[in-house]
């Protein structure tokens, strides 16, 4: 310790362990290691993916000689934010179609979560957040740095049935006081894999309603989970048609290969048109304080995929393809951990959906497959990304997990 500094007394924070494991990763020299814990898309030849309208749009963005680099206005690029708005809701939007839905570009879906929860807590004094256990690694700190003194947990996964603790999440909902905040994975569960159905989520929302419960709807991943856009916007839309007031959290990472960009947006739906003015003049000086103004670029690529038929058409088929890329995934790393004989019942790898797997690896199986067979992945649930797995790569991957599963010392 140095004590003639200043920063003396500042504790080093524990390492991120996402990036700490890419961090291993790259350092390792062996031949076969493979990287399962990276959050991002990968081809089968495991590289990063610019999707082919992305690229054609930069080139026209490159060669727009109006284009600049003025400020934004502080609630974002107009365009973006309405575009963003009909794809999560949708063209009937309820909501749209009566102007009770004002939205705010953010930086990723990051920014919009804590654009959401600063103004949860500032403006409407929202002290108590639930969050799914596990979820993503993000959101309890979020919270915390926004000033929620109250952050818990509802139980989501089940490790015995390796699926969803359904009668769980509700009972610990039902316990929840009033006037807390509740996040909800739109699709696609990070880290799990593991969404409700349909009929559960109904059961969900009548129990929120109930106690009293703001809903706030992480979703990263719509229509990179099944492929279709429609489909994975179930959640927001039925709030939606049902007259619920929430909050979405979208991001444009995953499914528009934006991962640098911070491409984000924060939809409020409110109960009534008179009330969109006060929210975002509110919400504008949060941002004002915050990042003042959004980036422009990655925006500006959305805007324009999403308000031209044609580059819009395309988009939709990249996002078939990487949705099935990782089904195709799924169904193989499942059918040659069955052609092993690997114990236990892996029907949860094809069950599950989006981009990550909770495989229900111990973390003492993790270690070993990090340290004997240098397979990098997170230890809670031995969770993976699926289109991390390769062609080249899905034989060693599942030879070394039928290796550690049969290993009677793990």
């Amino acid at each position: 310790m140095d004590s003639g500094s200043v920063f003396a007394d500042i504790e080093g924070a524990p390492a991120i362990e996402v990036f700490k494991l890419i961090g291993d990763y790259n350092e390792d020299t062996f031949d076969k290691k493979v990287n399962l814990g990276v959050g991002a898309y990968r081809t089968d030849e495991g590289k990063p993916w610019v999707l082919p309208v992305v690229k054609t749009v930069e080139a026209m963005m490159a060669g727009d000689a109006g284009l600049n680099h003025e400020y934004l206005p502080i609630s974002g690029l107009p365009d973006y934010r309405t575009a963003c708005q009909k794809l999560l809701l949708g063209s009937e939007s309820p909501a749209i179609q009566s102007s009770r839905v004002e939205s705010f570009q953010a930086c990723g879906g990051t920014g919009a979560i804590r654009l959401a929860a600063d103004f949860l807590k500032r403006l409407m004094n929202y002290d108590c957040v639930y969050v799914s256990k596990p979820t993503w690694g993000n959101h309890k700190t979020i919270f915390k740095r926004s000033g929620f003194s109250d952050v818990r947990e509802y139980r989501y996964w089940h490790p015995e049935t390796k699926s969803l603790d359904f009668q769980g999440m509700l009972e610990d909902l039902n316990n929840a006081p009033e006037r807390s905040v509740v996040i909800l994975h739109g699709v696609a569960h990070n880290p799990t894999g593991v969404d409700p159905t349909k009929d559960q989520w109904v059961e969900i929302i009548k129990t929120c309603q109930a106690k009293n419960i703001f809903i706030l709807v992480d979703i990263a991943y719509q229509g990179f989970a099944t492929g279709d856009l429609d489909a994975d916007a179930h959640l927001p839309r039925y709030l939606d048609r049902n007259n619920i007031e929430f909050m979405a959290a979208q991001s444009f990472s995953k499914n528009f290969g934006l991962y640098n960009e911070r491409t984000g947006n924060l939809v409020v739906v409110c109960a009534n048109s008179e009330l969109k003015a006060k929210i975002r003049s509110q919400m504008e000086l949060i941002i004002r304080t915050t990042w003042s103004n959004p980036p422009n670029h990655g925006a500006r690529i959305v805007t324009t995929v999403l308000n031209n038929p044609a580059n819009c058409a395309e988009w939709k088929e990249h996002i078939k393809e990487m949705a099935s890329r990782i089904k195709q995934m799924r169904q193989m790393l499942h059918a040659k951990l069955k052609a092993l004989g690997t114990p236990g019942n892996w029907d949860h790898i094809i069950q599950q959906i989006g981009m990550f797997s909770f495989t229900g690896l111990s973390p003492k199986q993790v270690e070993v497959m990090i340290n004997k067979y240098h397979i990098y992945l997170l230890k809670e649930g031995g969770r993976i990304n699926m289109c991390a797995l390769t062609t080249s790569n899905i034989d060693y991957v599942a030879k070394s997990i039928h290796s550690v599963v049969t290993e009677a010392k793990l």
